[in-house]
């Protein structure tokens, strides 16, 4: 028993201890002239912005020698916190805030530290303005709330303003960035008010702006490289092989000009979306998150996987035929195929695109969009150069004959799978999961017993039944009814928010069409730790399949969803405490939800 009571008493006693020594120099506090305690200078990034872009702020704050403040998360909770907004003003919102790091300190009232600034600190914050401002100069007034304490005594609470003078332009008007120099001396990870731990975006922004655009464009590279690994990137593996496996004659020449031509073509998809991006601020996502994409990527592969099968091959006209010395089959379609790839690989992007289109945005530079996803997807597609020539190689092991052609139909399977695979979000539910299975049991039964090319080479032979029996027992494994524990997710609605009472809350925004959704699905939300802490949690799932309709448009632009997967983590006051965007594993998932309360 008196285990409990000794911390409870502990904390009457610090919280009386404090107020009797503010009651004992109220009467000095009320004397001190408090707006020389702590000090404000607000700035902003661009020297003008365009309704409905977002610009940042950076708020200077000194605080007199001998003083300090409180953080903006004291460890007590009868202490003032420091909170940092803006007047309300229809014009503009308030969005994050990102506040320093603050150091602990030991005063002589206190028993244990606090977590204080002292000196001068930065303190940023990311403003979107109203879409349908009209043109001109518009004042916004910083406000920061605080209350300043030295070794032995506290003023009372109070605040301090200052105001900016934003010019609203249109978007025929160049904007420049300014006050660079302040904006280096603030972390712009913007995880407050509503604690937004978007980690990856706005270190993309800082990176690309503290850098040479050289350097910027080496980064933006590497991103592009490092694509690879997530699960959207996936499907583009067996589509590439199938592809470049089919169409080559084994030309190591021929096959490395096909490479550079899908990388082209994979650039010019994701540089139309950056020139986009940069002149409507549109969303990367809801751009390709749509049905009639789907269906264009579906028909494309298909139309592809018919050149498998000897219905019709690529050829360019007899001139230019002559001109690249002979050079004919695919190099239409390694272009075209490029095209394609760019819209299966886009629709769930990772969290260094989202950084990245968010960037072209804000900078609105249709030029600068253009080039730094050209060079993104330069980086995406250069593995795939090497894959193809590697694919088209296999060709080559045995010499040239039937099995030539035997490779290409098992190629053109592959092709039509990966086609139906992108189809099945749009399928009626009640059978999308048989579609697949057997699809590959009859592939499998063409194989072994109708497939007569080739059945001469033994080592085909043997390649080809060995691979049958493979897919084979895939599908009959993945037809087989199996149980399958996850959270117990309810469907999001616009008003599930409102109803939450004392709880966390997980909504996880998803497609049918996304495969990090569905790794989520399988690899983190059946984990059983997360199972059983998501019991402390109210859990919705937010379908953003059909992202045409005015519902899902709505919950997009009501909670900036600008990619799938995204989750947002609520603790009990409603407030948003972490998003995340793209795949987590349960391990790591269950250490972020562990942490809120």
């Amino acid at each position: 028993m008196l285990n409990k009571i000794y911390p409870f008493m502990k904390s009457i006693s610090k919280f009386v201890l404090v107020s009797l020594i503010f009651l004992l120099n109220t009467s000095f506090a009320q004397m001190s002239v408090q707006k020389d305690l702590v000090k404000i200078q607000s700035y902003q990034s661009f020297d003008k912005v365009y309704p409905g872009t977002e610009f940042k702020i950076a708020v200077e704050v000194q605080v007199a020698e001998g003083w300090h403040i409180n953080s903006h998360e004291p460890y007590d909770e009868y202490l003032i916190p420091t909170s940092l907004t803006i007047v309300e003003n229809p014009k503009f919102k308030l969005k994050k805030v990102a506040y320093p790091e603050p150091h602990d300190l030991k005063l002589a009232f206190s028993e244990s530290p606090l977590s204080v600034w002292e000196g001068t600190v930065y303190k940023g914050a990311l403003v979107e303005v109203d879409s349908n401002l009209t043109l001109g100069t518009y004042p916004l007034v910083v406000d920061l709330e605080y209350q300043a304490c030295n070794d032995i005594s506290c003023q009372a609470p109070t605040s301090v303003t200052d105001t900016l003078n934003i010019e609203v332009a249109d978007k025929t008007t160049p904007v420049n960035s300014i006050n660079e120099k302040i904006f280096e001396e603030i972390d712009i990870s913007l995880t407050q008010p509503t604690a937004n731990k978007e980690k990856d975006s706005d270190p993309i922004s800082n990176a690309l702006e503290s850098n040479g655009l050289l350097i910027g464009l080496f980064f933006v590279f590497l991103g592009g490289l490092a694509l690879n690994l997530t699960p959207c990137v996936y499907p583009l593996i067996p589509i590439t092989i199938g592809y470049f496996g089919g169409q080559s004659e084994g030309s190591t020449t021929k096959l490395f000009f096909m490479g550079i031509l899908f990388i082209l073509g994979l650039a010019v998809t994701y540089s139309a979306i950056g020139v986009i991006t940069s002149l409507t601020g549109a969303v990367f996502g809801a751009l390709l998150q749509n049905p009639i994409v789907i269906l264009a990527v579906v028909a494309v592969l298909f139309v592809l996987s018919l050149s498998m099968f000897g219905v019709y091959e690529f050829k360019l006209p007899d001139k230019l035929v002559n001109k690249a010395g002979g050079a004919k089959a695919g190099l239409y379609g390694a272009f075209f195929m490029g095209l394609t790839m760019g819209i299966v690989a886009a629709p769930c992007i990772g969290p260094f695109v989202l950084g990245l289109v968010t960037y072209v945005a804000t900078k609105q530079d249709p030029y600068f969009g253009f080039l730094l996803f050209f060079v993104l997807a330069v980086g995406l597609g250069t593995p795939y150069l090497f894959l193809a020539v590697f694919s088209g190689k296999i060709k080559k092991i045995p010499r040239a004959g039937e099995w030539m052609d035997a490779v290409k139909h098992i190629f053109g399977f592959i092709l039509v799978g990966m086609a139906l695979y992108f189809l099945l979000p749009l399928l009626p539910e009640s059978f999308r999961g048989y579609v697949l299975p057997v699809f590959m049991v009859g592939t499998a039964i063409y194989l072994l017993f109708f497939e007569k090319l080739a059945n001469s080479v033994k080592g085909f032979r043997i390649f080809k039944i060995v691979f049958s029996i493979l897919i084979l027992a895939i599908a009959v494994y993945t037809l087989i009814p199996s149980e399958t524990n996850s959270v117990n997710w309810k469907p999001f609605t616009k008003d599930a928010l409102t109803e939450i009472s004392g709880k966390g809350v997980i909504v996880d925004f998803y497609a049918d069409w996304c495969i990090p959704c569905k790794e989520l699905d399988a690899a983190t939300f059946s984990d059983p730790r997360v199972i059983e802490l998501s019991k402390d949690f109210e859990t919705y799932k937010a379908d953003m399949t059909k992202s045409l309709s005015p519902e899902v448009e709505a919950i997009r632009e009501q909670y900036n969803i600008i990619g799938v997967p995204t989750v947002l983590i609520l603790n009990s006051k409603g407030e948003e405490k972490e998003r995340i965007t793209g795949f987590v594993n349960a391990d790591e998932f269950y250490k972020i939800i562990s942490e809120i309360n």
